[in-house]
């Protein structure tokens, strides 16, 4: 996965987060329920893309191979110390 195929997804999720966000005052309970567990998944996606995207730029930083990174599960990511 290139960086400007992560740097795409994390648009889209971007948008997709964005809109979530913009419906929550029109939503009924149950779609309010449905939409807030996207959200949640969304984000945890997107760390585990920023996640990504910050590894390869690492690795090229440091002359190796930006192809040797991977995606690390969502748990380890949710996990960082800020």
């Amino acid at each position: 996965m290139s960086d400007e195929s992560i740097s795409e997804r994390i648009e889209r999720l971007v948008a997709e987060e964005h809109e979530l966000r913009s419906r929550e005052q029109g939503d009924t309970a149950d779609d309010l329920q449905a939409d807030a567990a996207r959200l949640r998944a969304v984000e945890v996606e997107l760390d585990v893309c920023w996640d990504l995207l910050r590894q390869r730029r690492a690795l090229r930083d440091a002359g190796a191979n930006p192809d040797e990174a991977t995606a690390r599960d969502a748990d380890t990511v949710e996990r960082y110390w800020q």
